[in-house]
């Protein structure tokens, strides 16, 4: 089983990326959401959570929660994410690889044309832009090179494909990503996975939970970095998170397997 982290969270053992507590249901998510496939015994995550002070029966009861949303799915004890989350998982993943795809100068643009959008249904189309690593240039109108492809299945969106004409490309990127912000935070983000890294080989199960939080804010990172061509910005700070990335998460995905085995 391959484990590699999402997760809203910061530094801290039991913070989130906004300074307020670790939920169960994002521990959960997470986990599950690093998992390929994504799906693991109750037992495994009443465990794992138990590394972040959660009781066992705090855990069941988000779980059975978890089922009614729809959110995950249950069989003979075995839980697996269902629904759009399966979707993220695959965002992810793409973040997690660098794809050296030739840019042909073309762009797609993505308009938005479905009216009277609630609030729920525009919170889900941004963060399926972003994962999709899409740039909003104004409300309702995303763009980005055609280096990637976008998803097929935007719902009520015009997608359009072609060179920008009277505009300079290096600059619409610019306007669209803080390149510099997004490689500084790729390169403090590998700096903390070295120590997570570190920690992890010295102190075994006491560096799970820490090492757990700073992989999941490198992999949340990694989902919405937009992987420009190289012309338009090279991909260097992020492909050094993607090797640190893998490296400690080999490290953590070892330390959780001997962690379980033996509890």
């Amino acid at each position: 089983m391959m484990l590699h982290f999402l997760i809203m969270a910061s530094n801290s053992r039991n913070d989130g990326v906004d300074g307020s507590p670790l939920t169960t249901r994002s521990i959960v998510l997470s986990l599950l959401l690093g998992s390929h496939p994504p799906a693991l015994p109750v037992a495994s995550l009443v465990e794992f959570c138990a590394l972040f002070d959660v009781a066992s029966g705090t855990v069941r009861t988000t779980l059975s929660r978890m089922v009614e949303r729809g959110e995950l799915v249950v069989d003979d004890a075995v839980y697996r994410l269902s629904g759009p989350l399966r979707e993220r998982q695959t965002e992810q993943d793409v973040g997690r690889a660098r794809r050296r795809l030739d840019w042909d100068r073309e762009w797609w643009i993505v308009i938005v044309t479905a009216e009277r959008r609630s609030v729920a249904d525009r919170r889900a189309f941004r963060s399926r832009a972003t994962g999709a690593k899409l740039g909003e240039l104004r409300s309702d109108l995303w763009m980005r090179p055609a280096n990637l492809d976008v998803p097929t299945d935007l719902a009520g969106v015009v997608v359009s494909r072609g060179p920008l004409l009277g505009a300079d490309d290096a600059e619409v990127a610019r306007s669209l990503w803080d390149l510099e912000a997004i490689d500084g935070h790729s390169r403090s983000l590998t700096d903390a996975l070295v120590g997570a890294d570190r920690d992890l080989r010295q102190a075994g199960a006491a560096g799970l939970a820490p090492a757990f939080v700073t992989l999941a804010r490198a992999l949340r990172h990694l989902r919405v970095e937009p992987q420009l061509p190289e012309p338009l910005h090279p991909p260097t700070a992020g492909d050094a998170l993607r090797r640190r990335y893998d490296s400690a998460e080999r490290a953590f995905r070892h330390e959780l397997q001997t962690f379980l085995r033996h509890r």
